[in-house]
């Protein structure tokens, strides 16, 4: 079986009047992340993970910020269409392993949902999804809680190999992206 590995960083501004949204999920807090879409810190470092591992460009080559169909878009449906992309590509999610980067809110008891809800768009097991958070001990912009960032690795195996059909939930994904 062939086996790819991709990375992905992404960063965004917390701003007043907007829902944060982690993973696929609401959490409470007062204020949300900036972006053209729902700004998913979580899933727009996942979906540039999965995007460079079956060497299909960025989040923004697919979904670019001046294309008004992306506005407000949600992060997760976004996620369905790279599956399918990926999966299009002859690849298939084994696992991934995120890291938040921020002062707060805690992300703890939110982990099992957003966990949960990443396994079910990437068509495997919840304990093939990692996920953890640190704060940046109050150092820089992150530590004065002006933003935070999401660090993602993703590992991808080839369909053929696996006999085309290794990921249980990736046809619906791939049905959801309309590929």
């Amino acid at each position: 079986m062939k086996l790819r590995v991709g990375q992905g960083y992404d960063v965004h501004r917390l701003v007043a009047g907007r829902k944060l949204m982690l993973g696929g999920e609401e959490v409470p807090f007062e204020k949300g992340l900036d972006g053209h879409s729902d700004a998913d810190v979580l899933l727009h470092a996942l979906g540039d993970a999965l995007l460079g591992a079956a060497g299909l460009g960025d989040l923004g080559q697919h979904f670019p910020p001046s294309d008004e169909r992306w506005r407000d878009a949600s992060s997760i449906d976004l996620l369905g269409r790279i599956v399918g992309l990926v999966m299009g590509a002859g690849w298939f999610v084994l696992s991934c392993d995120l890291t938040l980067i921020a002062e707060a809110p805690r992300l703890a008891p939110y982990r099992d949902r957003i966990r949960a809800r990443i396994a079910s768009g990437l068509g495997v097991e919840i304990d093939a999804v990692g996920l953890k958070a640190t704060t940046n001990e109050g150092l820089g912009a992150f530590g004065r809680g002006e933003g935070m960032a999401a660090l993602a690795v993703v590992l991808l195996g080839d369909r053929e190999a696996a006999g085309g059909g290794a990921s249980t939930a990736g046809g619906e994904a791939k049905r959801r992206s309309g590929g």
